[in-house]
């Protein structure tokens, strides 16, 4: 008897021994909160958002920048699937627009200047002769006030009053922005503003992907499928020459799946161009599919706006490092901006991005992680 007893003791001790040491503890569905940092002498916040999957998306209110967005390869591998850095202190010293929330203008506008009732506007040019981004201080270099609305469906809004003036635009402009992480791993963004003045206004959020989460693989072997027949030419400094084209027998043509990498010789510096989507209506529509074999990630974008920036990361140098200590280099990450076309204020003819008192901003993006 005391021989079993024995025996059963050393079994229970040698099952208790096999258990993990470290067994991590299980995601929290929800969204925590943690110091960042401060930015003329305002509290910076890192909002961290997470699913019922376990999968996370990180915020900052600092430039509504998205830091990281954790997700699943085909192996089980979690890693993030921007680049993006751990600090704020690499947001600070100006990067690519890493992760942020571009505003009031996203993209150019030539010259620095457009017309409104004939009265002419001066804004603040930081891209050669163009203005980019919304200027020197643009809505990715100011903080944010932020408002956490939902546990259940991990919900962030962001809040921010543009003063009239502010890098040259008319109006005060009040803007918030709601991201919510679904359960399905769609990364949910939704813009409203309102203007006390006729003004332009264009958002967009600026999030750089390699969907094989290592920025030591360029996104030239990813997959990319957008829906559009037609494209914006544009001149020497990047602005639209006010044509629409056909993308039918040109490297711009990714009406079918095609990898980045076959034919981005063929253009001068890489893609940074504006698609003319197909979608007729300002309703959220799937407009584009990109697909990375090796880690079987794969992420469509569906939106309500009329264009489309894919930028593939022509001007990424390697002087900057992930978070993962890996140099950035050109081609490591790739850009879907939805958006209104650029430089819309000089061209009647491109869908308007005028702002009127009384009128409602509203657009909707969506971005939606699956395995292939």
């Amino acid at each position: 008897m005391k021989q079993r007893w024995m025996i059963a003791l050393l079994v229970a001790a040698a099952t208790v021994g096999c258990k993990p040491k470290n067994k991590p503890a299980e995601a929290k569905v929800g969204i925590a909160q943690s110091d960042f940092g401060k930015v003329d002498g305002k509290d910076v916040l890192l909002y961290t958002l997470t699913n019922s999957k376990g999968n996370q998306v990180k915020i900052t209110n600092y430039g509504g920048i998205v830091t990281s967005w954790t997700f699943p390869d085909k192996a089980g591998k979690k890693q993030s699937i921007l680049v993006g850095f751990d600090s704020l202190k690499g947001y600070l010293t100006p990067p690519p627009y890493f992760g942020a929330l571009i505003g009031r203008y996203g993209n150019r506008i030539a010259n620095g200047k457009f017309k409104i009732d004939n009265k002419e506007y001066t804004l603040a040019t930081n891209d050669g002769k163009n203005h980019l981004h919304g200027g020197k201080k643009g809505f990715d270099k100011v903080v944010w006030k932020g408002v956490v609305t939902s546990d259940t469906i991990p919900t962030l809004l962001l809040y921010y009053v543009s003063q009239d003036g502010e890098e040259g635009y008319p109006g005060i402009l009040k803007v918030q922005v709601r991201y919510t992480l679904t359960n399905d791993d769609e990364l949910e963004i939704e813009y409203n503003a309102e203007t006390d003045k006729p003004t332009v206004l264009n958002l967009t959020q600026h999030n750089y992907y390699n969907l094989s989460g290592d920025v030591n693989n360029t996104i030239n072997n990813h997959s990319l499928w957008i829906d559009a027949d037609n494209y914006t030419p544009v001149d020497s400094t990047l602005i639209p020459t006010g044509e629409i084209k056909s993308v039918k027998g040109t490297p711009f043509d990714f009406t079918k799946a095609e990898k980045i990498g076959a034919r981005i010789d063929q253009v001068k510096g890489g893609y940074d161009h504006n698609w003319v989507l197909n979608k007729k209506e300002a309703s959220l529509s799937l407009v584009a599919t990109l697909a990375d074999a090796t880690s079987g990630r794969k992420m469509d974008v569906y939106t309500m706006e009329p264009g489309l920036q894919f930028y593939s990361g022509n001007f990424l140098d390697g002087s900057l490092t992930n978070y993962d200590g890996k140099a950035i280099k050109q081609h490591t990450a790739l850009c879907l901006e939805t958006q209104h076309f650029p430089n819309s204020p000089n061209q009647p003819s491109f869908p308007t991005t005028l702002l009127k008192p009384g009128q409602k901003y509203h657009t909707i993006t969506k971005y939606k992680l699956s395995l292939q």
